[in-house]
């Protein structure tokens, strides 16, 4: 019998998902459920699969992310990420395991100045941000072996994501209006499942003390804030050669002129001084982190 610890991985085929395989791969024994081999819609579908694979890690990095659809698909929003996280909880509890759900910024409603601490007022401006919310209080609900990890601006090198679109729209344009006025903190999934691999590790080999010392809601997101303007610009900067010889003009706009069916909030940027007192652990800043995107986005370009 092998080992190493078995990690079921949910949204398998997300940004994180796939980060999380690629990390756990040398270290543990993966299953990765895509939304082929695992409607999390379906709490009867979550049930079995973990009762059938009997993992000791479960990791959901499977949501409903269409932030500006949730507003019109709210009942599928809610059953994803609202109710499925209650139900891997319950199943988690129940077999021992250990549950790991990232959540979002978008718990908050951005009104305040400073960086958000886990425990500040939670009041999400859209309906995504109601059902990661909702996720968060059934996994408390539950309790157990938890770890609720809040992130935000999250990327990678492929998928559909912020940096991808610019480097698109860059190649395509010589101006774009960015949004200047929505402050947060651009996160690599690598960074995400990084971290998380040494904090799962270290809880796995009794590194983080006994089971009531650890569990709760923590932020993890790169280090620094920008604009999503500025990060335009970053990209921009860092990466000439992916934008064939274009070097595009970058307008800062308001989030008025960008009007969108969800609200974002304006202030998304997360303290995760929690994060590293209680681990150890803190993520690259988020220029360093990007650069990684970035010659990782160059070195899959064909000559």
């Amino acid at each position: 019998m092998s080992s190493r610890p078995r990690v079921l991985v949910t949204g398998a085929d997300g940004q994180v998902g796939r980060a999380l395989l690629s990390k756990f791969a040398d270290s543990a024994e993966v299953i990765g459920c895509n939304r082929q081999t695992l409607d999390l819609s379906s709490p009867d579908q979550i049930r079995s699969k973990i009762r059938e694979t009997k993992p000791g890690v479960i990791i959901n990095a499977g949501a409903y992310t269409a932030v500006d659809r949730a507003e019109t698909e709210r009942e599928t929003a809610m059953a994803i990420n609202g109710q499925a996280p209650g139900v891997l909880a319950e199943e988690a509890k129940r077999a021992g395991a250990l549950l790991i759900h990232y959540s979002t910024d978008y718990v908050f409603d951005g009104s305040k100045n400073d960086p958000w601490v886990e425990d500040d007022f939670t009041n999400p401006l859209s309906v995504y941000g109601a059902s990661k919310l909702a996720g968060e209080e059934a996994i408390r609900a539950v309790g157990g072996r938890y770890l609720i990890f809040r992130t935000s601006w999250v990327y990678a090198p492929d998928g559909k994501n912020f940096v991808l679109t610019m480097l698109r729209l860059g190649r395509e344009r010589d101006s774009l209006n960015v949004v200047d006025d929505q402050i947060g903190a651009p996160t690599t999934a690598a960074e995400l499942a990084r971290a998380t691999h040494e904090i799962a590790t270290g809880i796995l080999t009794g590194n983080y003390g006994a089971e009531s010392d650890w569990p709760g809601t923590y932020h993890m997101t790169c280090g620094g804030s920008v604009s999503w303007c500025g990060f335009a610009r970053a990209i921009f900067e860092r990466a000439p050669q992916l934008l064939g010889g274009k070097t595009p003009t970058v307008n800062p706009i308001k989030t008025r002129e960008y009007p969108t069916p969800a609200k974002r909030p304006l202030n998304s940027v997360l303290s995760n001084e929690n994060l590293a007192r209680r681990f150890g652990v803190r993520l690259a800043g988020w220029q360093s982190a990007l650069d990684e995107v970035l010659i990782t986005i160059s070195g899959r370009q064909k000559p």
